[in-house]
């Protein structure tokens, strides 16, 4: 396990999103990416909590109030399973990338197909 502090681990995050390609970032709409702590040996490291585009219809946005979806990426659990600064830069990418193809509509199976468990 490797303890990285909060401000650095949102840092990483933030590389991570950055280094998703722009013709694919351009297509991410009304989702929001925080970070949290999450449970050290919780198995969660991160989730995605919306209506994924390939759902989105006529309806969605109608309302007064259409809140973002939520992506969440879980800097504890990924933290103990990591032993070196390198390997959390790994795990967060694969994390972040996972997590916005829910955004997309890919589900956890076509994600292990692909290689990005």
């Amino acid at each position: 396990m490797i303890e990285v502090d909060p401000d650095r681990f949102d840092q990483l995050v933030g590389d991570a999103l950055d280094g998703i390609p722009e013709e694919l970032a351009r297509l991410i709409d009304n989702v929001v990416v925080v970070v949290e702590d999450g449970v050290p040996h919780g198995g969660l490291l991160g989730r995605y909590d919306g209506v994924p585009l390939t759902e989105r219809d006529s309806w969605y946005g109608t309302g007064a109030l259409t809140m973002p979806d939520r992506i969440t990426i879980f800097r504890r659990p990924i933290c103990a399973m990591c032993a070196t600064e390198d390997e959390v830069v790994e795990q967060v990418t694969v994390t972040v990338v996972h997590e916005i193809a829910h955004h997309f509509g890919i589900d956890d199976h076509r994600l292990t197909e692909l290689g990005w468990d």
